[in-house]
């Protein structure tokens, strides 16, 4: 039987643990909207399989997939990757799925946040979002983990980071965007953090990545290496758009303490040329009323930082960038104790995001 809880994560004895830390396992969904994926969503799908396949190789992999999907899933992905029927209204399962928290006994259980399409009807980026606003009791209900119910709070798994000892990172630019929780304060909003995520010390950026659709997810800027470390995303060209916010980023980090007092050792690491669409990608595009608009010359934020470790590995964006090879060599010597794996993943960034946008880690 699996319960909905009404108490908090923090009362009961539970935390976030951070990413790096080990792993049951990851949860994907498959990409099918022809509003954010072009040519019918095949080359994102294409992009989608090789993720999952490289994370299967560290640890068992799920993905959900609608119903008329569902055969041709099964068919081309290796039987290591469990599929199973899971409607959806996009494939974005860092922000739709549940985020997990875990007990000293390893006793796992889940939060269902609320999800408004990142921003409802005032500049979100498709309508409806009913059936992702399930997709997290459906997650929790297959797995068997009790379910917080936090439905009252909007809150997407991209906007934060934690080191799992008591410090998150997020951007107020997101947090505290009016078109996310507008009847909460700053301090409210700290105080379901705390409360849900049982942490101490909130460090919050002021704005993230420029061209990012999702209001400044923390997720293109910044995560924990391990605790006391993080890694994020940078850039020296001054002439580059992204040059201003980064820096701004940079020296916030520099001067915070995280929940132990320490200052935290700062990896830069050198982002990409940002993308634009082209010409020939927005005309795969179907053009739909509701949704974000994909026209051609369109800017989208770009970084290897986007990225997502499990259990042994590393699996890192790669853009066709002369960086690419680069931030590979960045990746290994900040995780000598992992495998860095790199995968093209263009496709992926033309939708609205990247590797750790698509993935869901439940840990252990």
């Amino acid at each position: 039987m699996v319960e909905k809880l009404t108490g908090t994560p923090r009362r009961d004895g539970f935390r976030m643990p951070g990413e790096f830390e080990p792993h049951l396992g990851t949860w994907m969904l498959w990409p099918e909207r022809t509003d954010t994926w072009r040519l019918g969503a095949k080359p994102a799908q294409k992009a989608f399989a090789e993720v999952a396949m490289a994370i299967s190789k560290f640890e068992p992999v799920t993905i959900g997939v609608s119903a008329n999907q569902y055969e041709h899933v099964r068919e081309i992905l290796p039987g290591s990757i469990r599929v199973v029927e899971i409607s959806s209204n996009d494939a974005w399962m860092r922000d739709i799925g549940p985020t997990y928290v875990k007990n000293d006994e390893g006793e796992i259980r889940g939060i269902d946040w609320g999800f408004n399409a990142w921003g409802g009807l005032e500049h979100g980026l498709y309508f409806p979002w009913n059936l992702d606003n399930l997709v997290k009791q459906k997650v929790l209900e297959i797995d068997r983990f009790n379910r917080y119910d936090a439905q009252d709070f909007i809150l997407e798994g991209g906007s934060i980071t934690v080191d799992g000892e008591g410090t998150l990172i997020t951007t107020e630019q997101c947090l505290l965007n009016k078109n996310r929780n507008p009847h909460l304060s700053k301090e409210e909003i700290e105080h379901r953090l705390k409360e849900y995520l049982h942490v101490d010390t909130i460090i919050w950026l002021k704005n993230g990545m420029l061209f990012d659709e999702t209001d400044g997810h923390v997720d293109e800027v910044v995560f924990f290496v391990r605790p006391g470390e993080v890694a994020m995303s940078w850039t020296d060209d001054k002439s580059d758009s992204q040059y201003d916010v980064l820096s701004e980023c940079y020296n916030q980090l520099k001067e915070a303490k995280d929940s132990n007092g320490r200052r935290l050792k700062i990896h830069k690491i050198q982002i990409p040329t940002q993308i634009e669409i082209s010409d020939k990608e927005s005309e795969g595009i179907d053009i739909a009323r509701h949704s974000y608009g994909r026209m051609p010359g369109t800017k989208l934020a770009c970084t290897y930082v986007n990225s997502y470790l499990c259990n042994g590995g590393v699996i890192i964006p790669g853009f066709g960038d002369p960086y690419d090879s680069i931030a590979l060599h960045q990746f290994e010597r900040l995780f000598p104790e992992r495998k860095v794996v790199q995968v093209n993943t263009r496709e992926i960034a033309l939708g609205g995001g990247n590797i750790h946008c698509i993935t869901q880690q439940i840990p252990i």
